[in-house]
């Protein structure tokens, strides 16, 4: 008996970044179009042949993207917006525009990029289509037939990946003045779907991939069965092809009873997160359907225990006939590292034995499959994974006694403020004389080759501790004086120090470690490296006290903000030990972040900013699961913040989110000031204001950080007029989306002098 084994999906970047530096490269014009060809060709090659050489018995093709595999599928459709039509659209000009906005004086081009979202509760943001009335669908581009096709002529049994298109249109928008809602324009759609897939039986593809991962979601069943049965009906007349319904991320719940009698031959089911469907499964779905049993995890960087996965995967098999299963990732290994081989050397072995990255989860679904044929085959992998896996529980660095009693013993006290908002917000105006419309930024400043080359000299060796700590305090001096000099009334230090607004703490933390090349992709060529939280979270000494006492040495009359990253987002934000409730890991951060807040107002901080950007990110793809999160996870942002003073201003700040689903948790995490993306949501956080209401401080942002264009005085007046009608005056703040880690010095500054002048006249007509 042979099992078929394969992955949903393989990392893009390389195995050290490849298509990072390929992609920006060719933004700065230093490599040409067709150089980015290529080099892309072959990182797809060089990704199929170690998929086969792990043993797998089909690779995915299409799964790669220059930025988004969302944006991808839209392309190919023809969803190219009106006002990129003026630009290149047979090339990567449109479809970069889309990404990341175009903005070229010289010959009259300033188009913004499409909205940006997360994907569902992962830290990966894709650009969010926009469907117009009446929108003319066409083939576009073939893009993953061509994929296909690379894959076949190089020898490999390959399984095209597209995007269904009932996913497409629920995860698009209605374009700004339009009113038809996406679904509603699935007819019109579905033709060029054919006429794709015809194309991929053409080229001699047996299965496709169908992306619908809106599968996991509450769906309205009776809109949802319609959309799916007018959809696929259609694709089951095209001779050839066969179709793997592909949901991830979550149970199918009670979607599966109607999914499994769609004309489709053969459902993925994420037995790591959603394996609560298996029972239902093996009852409801067709005999005559494959099962692709999606067992190991590819959200997170531990080892599968192979035993236990194995019994799953021998129940599958012992209900189905034979040939009717396959084994496979629970979702694409996007969301994983690309190798462990860097880290050897690098991380201890104890540690490198735990854990498992996108090569290494091929290899463990390749172990399974072959394992299930006869385990006598790979009996030895099997023995070292069962000893890597005790090796983990049994460890005495994952428990730490003192740090599970106290985050035990906390009562309620620990939770609440000292005084209400109302009180709060009279001490906090009298103490920092903030003008109206107080302006500031979201805490980071350009991370220039300079600054980067520093760190690295200093990591290496080459560079003295006393010497690094003289060229950090040098640039957050230039930092201070220049956002004084312009007029920002709320400073930041800039956080040179920082990689990453999650690595810095956890390097300061006990119970985590760090990977010398754990990359992944977060939005377009933006890749973080997350840390591993693998046991017991303390603060041993302080993080921020010192770099932020100096930094207000350095502005006489205005607040410079203490800048911490909250314990929903370093949790998230992380790779996360699987072996608690995610409840437990969050409240012994929690309790250090709170121990550094109070040292920080003790240091003289009097604006303290705690980030909970991925608030929203971890919000539950089910609503029946939300109350739980909500509750921790706004009990452990207060855990963080309550121990100051009421003079002491505790700012927040999202990103990129739905945020009428949690607007009642944003509340009643009683932050005094709020900071909130605003900018690529077409004001969407207006509609949440006026549906609940607001009382403490907020600062929607005005302009978009993630793409290089400047937003002009005019356009961010508009957009901060529209505001004033929904924000008290004396509550309404003024300053970006998002931070400026990613953005250039000149585009930087330009921007936020014109974001000062926005806020400057509009004290002079408030004032008028």
């Amino acid at each position: 008996m042979s099992i078929k084994s394969t992955v949903l999906g393989f990392p893009r970047m390389g195995s050290d970044r490849q298509l990072k530096k390929l992609v920006e490269k060719f933004w700065a014009g230093k490599a040409t179009e067709q150089e980015l060809v290529e080099g892309s060709k072959q990182l797809r090659a060089d990704h199929w042949a170690l998929q086969k050489q792990y043993g797998l018995t089909e690779v995915p093709a299409g799964d790669f993207s220059y930025y988004d595999h969302v944006l991808d599928a839209a392309f190919a459709v023809g969803i190219i917006p009106e006002r990129y039509q003026q630009l290149d659209t047979a090339g990567t000009q449109a479809y970069f525009a889309m990404a990341r906005g175009l903005q070229n004086k010289s010959i009259g081009i300033d188009v913004p990029s499409l909205e940006m979202k997360k994907w569902f509760d992962t830290n990966y943001h894709f650009m969010v289509p926009e469907i117009a009335d009446n929108q003319k669908f066409v083939l576009h581009s073939t893009k993953v037939v061509d994929e296909y096709k690379e894959a076949r002529a190089l020898g490999y049994t390959a399984r095209p990946v597209v995007l269904g298109p009932v996913s497409l249109l629920a995860l698009s928008k209605t374009a700004k003045g339009s009113s038809t809602k996406p679904l509603e324009q699935l007819a019109s759609l579905v033709p060029v779907y054919v006429e794709l897939l015809s194309q991929l039986a053409a080229a001699g593809a047996e299965w496709v991939q169908m992306d619908e991962p809106v599968l996991a979601l509450d769906l309205d069943a009776a809109v949802y069965k319609a959309a799916f049965e007018q959809a696929y009906s259609e694709f089951a007349k095209i001779d050839g092809l066969k179709y793997l319904l592909t949901s991830y991320f979550n149970r199918l719940g009670e979607n599966l009873a109607w999914a499994a009698t769609l004309p489709v031959h053969g459902i993925h089911l994420d037995l790591v997160r959603g394996s609560a469907d298996l029972d239902t499964a093996l009852a409801t779905i067709p005999e005559d359907k494959i099962i692709s049993a999606g067992l190991i995890n590819g959200r997170n960087i531990w080892k599968a225990n192979l035993g236990e996965q194995l019994a799953v995967l021998n129940k599958v098999i012992s209900a189905r006939a034979p040939g009717r299963v396959w084994v496979s990732s629970s979702c694409s290994l996007l969301h994983s590292p690309h190798s462990l081989q860097p880290e050897v050397g690098h991380l201890d072995e104890e540690t490198l034995g735990w854990l498992s990255f996108a090569e290494e989860k091929v290899e463990e679904v390749a172990t399974l499959a072959a394992a299930a044929a006869d385990p006598t085959t790979v009996q030895a992998k099997l023995q070292v994974n069962a000893a890597n896996v005790a090796s983990r529980k049994s460890s005495e660095r994952i428990t730490r006694p003192a740090v599970q009693q106290r985050l035990a013993a906390l009562d309620r006290s620990f939770y609440t403020r000292k005084a209400p908002f109302t009180e709060r917000q009279t001490l906090q105006r009298a103490a920092l004389k903030l003008p109206l419309f107080p302006t500031t930024t979201i805490g980071s400043f350009p991370q220039t080759a300079e600054v980067r080359k520093a760190r690295a000299q200093f990591r290496k060796g080459a560079l003295a501790e006393a010497e690094y700590t003289e060229y950090l305090e040098a640039e957050t001096r230039k930092c201070i004086e220049w956002q004084d000099q312009i007029g920002l009334d709320v400073l930041v230090h800039g956080e040179f120090e920082r990689t990453d607004m999650v690595e810095f703490f956890g390097e300061n933390l006990e119970g985590f470690v760090f990977t010398k090349k754990g990359w992944v992709q977060s939005y377009g060529s933006r890749c973080v490296k997350p840390p591993v939280i693998f046991g017991d979270v303390s603060r041993p000494k302080a993080m921020t006290v010192d770099v932020a006492k100096f930094a207000q040495s350095c502005s006489a009359s205005k607040p410079v903000k203490g800048m911490l990253t909250g314990p929903v987002t370093i949790l998230k934000w992380s790779f996360v030990r699987d072996d608690q409730p995610l409840s437990q890991t969050a409240g012994q951060i929690a309790l250090a972040i709170r121990d550094e807040v109070v040292d920080l107002e003790a240091a003289g901080i009097k604006v303290i900013q705690v980030d909970e950007p991925a608030i929203r990110e971890g919000l539950p793809l089910r609503k029946a699961d939300y109350a739980a999160y909500l509750e921790w996870s706004v009990d452990v942002f207060r855990l963080a913040t309550t121990g100051v003073s009421n003079q002491t201003q505790i700012h927040t700040h999202f990103c990129y989110s739905d945020f009428n689903e949690i607007f009642t948790a944003i509340q009643n995490l009683d932050a005094d000031v709020i900071t909130i993306e605003n900018s690529k949501s077409d004001l969407k956080l207006l509609g949440a204001l006026e549906t609940h209401g607001y009382a403490a401080e907020i600062g929607p942002g005005l302009y978009d950080i993630h793409s290089p264009r400047v937003p002009s005085v005019e356009e961010m007046t508009a957009r901060f007029a529209a505001l004033q009608k929904y924000i008290p005056a004396e509550n309404l703040w003024a300053n970006p989306d998002c931070g400026l880690k990613t953005r250039g010095w000149p585009e930087v500054k330009e921007s936020l002098e014109n974001l000062v002048a926005v806020a400057v006249n509009a004290r002079r007509q408030h004032q008028a």
